[in-house]
């Protein structure tokens, strides 16, 4: 029954082609012009949510003006309350769309419906406009975390071409003040989850004075990551034994999976199971008993765990695009190579003298190298670094974050690490959750924590 939810789970998380068009009629400024008030167009009702009016959203493909082209963004926004402050709600990837996931969305926070204009959009490079890769695509689904073939890689970024260099979380940060501006809003109060926590930080230190209030939940820290996934695979020693004791289960899951490791080298495939698992079924259904058999030589029950969330993880790029995902991952990290414009040569001896100086157990350090978001940006094209803020320090605007105790996505370390620079901050650990707190934690406890934050 667990793996079965998995897959409806870890899909709602977060045909061919190539980047969505940019329009030839409507074109950025020139640098140095002033742009357009934006605007909402289009607007129809909703044929997913009533109550709600779907339109467009024309933002410039550059928002510095060089490049010409624009993009047309999907945006739901709730009819009422009249003047209500509005709360927008960021999903996480980078690469899930939001428009589609009103329905889910407004039926979680009915409670809030009553104070505040619910808003979703599609950032750039998602939903029904989504990058497409086509290979990358089929061999990642909805995984962060299992190793692409270099050829797939590759083919993605011929596909999307120079134009990869516009869509960094800088570009969607200025499509979200652009959408704000355009709902006629002074502020905004954001509530991210996973991804979408990068991007509300991101906002508010670049937009202090647009921000009522903040809900991170299962959060990235403001100051960015390096793609080692070191905290998450640390952090499975933990997580894993906490399992064991809720589960009264003998002898230590860490030693078995450390063990297990060590003799089958398969530390990627099982480190993209367990956090999958992080997501969607957070008991972990049948791991632990599995890890112990493959330590005493019989396999078969883990091969079977993991070939059941690799199915899980299948999705279109409609449901999370690995070509913006890609995009945007391999810009905004600082990575071991010190860039995302370093050239390709010499990355991968940089990526293996860092990793040297890890210590991931109870995975090894071929993990490290092997996972699969260094195995995608080690061969990422040389991209132009986007902007970033001097540091991950949040203003103090209130804020709430939300963590699950066995999360392997964004791991318990990182929220504390955004804690200590958020002045204004409170973070809530649900002990018995995994990723997305405020949707999927035991008997509703993330998202009471988010209604008194944000009621109050």
């Amino acid at each position: 029954m667990g793996l079965l939810l998995l897959g409806a789970l870890v899909a709602g998380c977060g045909g061919g082609g190539g980047k969505p068009a940019a329009s030839a009629a409507t074109v950025a400024p020139a640098a140095g012009r002033t742009a357009p008030a934006p605007k909402l167009s289009g607007a129809h009702a909703c044929a997913n949510a009533s109550g709600f009016t779907c339109s467009t959203l024309v933002v410039p493909l550059d928002h510095s003006g060089r490049t010409p082209g624009t993009l047309h963004l999907r945006v739901s926004a709730a009819d009422r309350p009249a003047g209500a402050p509005v709360l927008v709600v960021l999903t996480g990837g980078p690469g899930q769309g939001g428009v589609a996931f009103v329905p889910r969305v407004r039926a979680r926070m009915r409670a809030l419906t009553r104070k505040y204009r619910l808003v979703m959009f599609d950032q750039r490079g998602t939903g029904a406009d989504a990058l497409r890769c086509p290979a990358l695509q089929k061999a990642m689904g909805t995984s962060d975390l299992t190793p692409p073939p270099p050829a797939a890689v590759d083919a993605c970024a011929r596909t999307i071409g120079p134009d990869r260099r516009f869509y960094s979380t800088a570009d969607t940060v200025e499509d979200l003040d652009a959408l704000r501006a355009a709902l006629g809003a002074d502020k905004v109060t954001l509530n991210g989850t996973s991804y979408g926590t990068f991007v509300a930080e991101r906002y508010a230190i670049a937009h202090p004075d647009r921000v009522g209030k903040l809900v991170l939940d299962s959060v990235v820290p403001a100051a960015s990551l390096d793609g080692l996934e070191v905290d998450g695979m640390t952090e499975s020693a933990r997580v894993l034994r906490a399992v064991c004791r809720a589960q009264h289960c003998p002898g230590d899951p860490a030693a078995d999976l450390a063990a297990v490791v060590r003799a089958h080298h398969d530390g990627p495939e099982i480190y993209d199971t367990l956090v999958a698992l992080s997501v969607g079924a957070p008991n972990f259904p049948g791991v632990l008993g599995a890890l112990r058999a493959a330590r005493h030589g019989s396999t078969s029950r883990l091969d079977r765990i993991v070939r059941a969330v690799r199915r899980a993880q299948r999705a279109p790029a409609g449901v999370l695009s690995q070509g913006l995902h890609a995009s945007t991952i391999c810009a905004d990290l600082v990575p071991p190579w010190g860039s995302p414009a370093a050239p390709l040569a010499g990355r991968e001896q940089k990526l293996e003298a860092a990793a040297a100086k890890t210590n991931p157990a109870p995975f090894d350090r071929a993990t490290v190298i092997g996972n699969g978001l260094a195995r995608t940006c080690v061969r990422w094209p040389p991209t132009p670094a986007p902007p970033q803020p001097k540091s991950g320090e949040l203003p103090p605007v209130p804020t709430l974050l939300l963590a699950g105790g066995r999360d392997l996505s964004t791991p318990l370390p990182w929220a504390r690490e955004q804690a200590e620079h958020t002045p204004d901050g409170k973070l809530v650990v649900v002990p018995g959750s995994g990723h997305s707190v405020q949707s999927r934690s035991p008997n509703g406890e993330g998202r009471r924590a988010v209604e008194r934050f944000l009621l109050g």
